[in-house]
């Protein structure tokens, strides 16, 4: 734990906590079967709102090392000693999600084998993995390339993923060659996972004809990219440019970024399971204009108060991650007759009342709410929890 810096950047925190609100509202509503289509991911290629909350997260990892590193660099320290602080929190990350994944108990299957279902077969990559391990990886090409070398990196890293999905041959269990296809288990990267991780560690244990993880090894590549594009934005954002004309160029940019993702859909369709190099542009193209929205209405306009609650969330959004993650699974262990506490709480007080969708999405606006107070008690006392 430590004090919250005061020199935070307002327009960052803000779609920082913009983005972690969106992630936890979506993740928590009151049943699965009733949620509004933006509220859920395209079913498989495609996008919709939800599927930019990741990507967004991703950007916003890279416009905070833009500007963090060069600060410890001005500070002294060494390449070594910056690495060295990386791979502690790549490492604190990655024991994070892998406790999320142990945490749960199913407490109405008198069976139920914890040992069996959370440890030996525990899902190995999750959501904090890929933002540690992306994190670690942007931050070697920040502290061992130069602005050029980063700009290759993003395009070898984009291009090098589009090659191997579509020419590299892979084979199944029978014999069966396969290349060039971009569907549900069955592409390389889902080839991949299944040879790394089997069929006992990914989120798709039954896909076919390879299981695979939608954070699984080789899209974490692609991932890489998109942080390197918060990188540039942040680059960007601190250069020696006036507000307007570094919120007009990342308008301009984002724009353009969006423009080129939905062009290149038509040669590689977007897909956030894979992570696209047409996903890349569309999602990171929406966040650098997410960024310039905020700075338009926050610094140039003036316009402060509305972001205060986004600005709670964002300052601490890993704690605000954590705890949304643990809470929710309390309430779905907590047994209340037939059912568990949320499935108690959804129907017997809010499906009445809201009705079925409208029901489901109070329960996660008051998910939220929860979560909100708690986050406020720590931003008032001006504590952000560091990993």
């Amino acid at each position: 734990m430590s004090k919250l810096s005061q020199d935070r950047m307002l327009a960052i925190d803000a779609l920082r906590g913009i983005t972690i609100t969106a992630m936890i509202l979506v993740n928590n509503p009151g049943s699965w079967q009733y949620v509004y289509p933006p509220l859920l991911h395209a079913e498989w290629h495609g996008w919709t709102p939800t599927d930019l909350i990741f990507p967004f997260f991703v950007f916003i990892v890279g416009l905070s090392m833009s500007l963090s590193v060069p600060k410890q660099l001005a500070k002294g320290q060494p390449n070594s000693a910056i690495l060295k602080q990386g791979l502690i929190r790549c490492t604190k990350l990655i024991l994070l999600g892998l406790f999320l994944a142990v945490f749960y108990y199913n407490t109405f299957d008198p069976n139920y084998n914890w040992w069996t279902d959370r440890i030996v077969e525990i899902r190995l990559p999750g959501v904090l993995q890929r933002i540690g391990i992306v994190f670690l990886l942007t931050l070697m090409l920040m502290l061992w390339l130069n602005n050029r070398g980063r700009i290759i990196a993003f395009g070898a890293l984009m291009l090098g993923y589009w090659a191997s999905m579509q020419w590299a041959v892979y084979y199944d269990a029978q014999g069966n060659a396969y290349s060039g296809l971009f569907d549900f288990g069955n592409s390389f990267a889902a080839w991949l996972d299944s040879v790394v991780f089997g069929s006992a560690h990914v989120y798709y244990p039954k896909a076919t004809p390879f299981p695979f993880d939608p954070e699984g090894i080789f899209s974490t590549l692609p991932a890489v990219a998109t942080c390197l594009s918060g990188v540039f934005a942040g680059q960007w954002l601190a250069s020696n440019a006036s507000l307007s004309r570094k919120t007009l160029m990342l308008a301009l940019v984002g724009i353009a970024g969006y423009l080129a993702g939905e062009f290149l859909s038509f040669v590689v369709p977007i897909n956030k399971a894979l992570w696209t190099p047409s996903y890349v542009l569309m999602s990171s193209g929406l966040a650098c204009l997410s960024l310039a929205l905020c700075l338009f209405l926050i610094d140039m306009k003036g316009f402060r108060k509305w972001t205060a609650p986004f600005v709670v969330f964002g300052a601490n959004s890993i704690a605000f991650f954590m705890f949304a993650g643990v809470l929710a699974r309390i309430l779905i262990m907590i047994p209340v007759g037939q059912t568990s506490f949320q499935g108690w709480l959804y129907a017997s007080a809010l499906q009445p009342v809201f009705g079925n969708y409208n029901g489901s999405l109070a329960f996660a606006l008051l998910f939220l709410l929860v979560s909100y107070l708690v986050m406020f008690g720590m931003y008032k006392r001006g504590i952000i929890w560091k990993v």
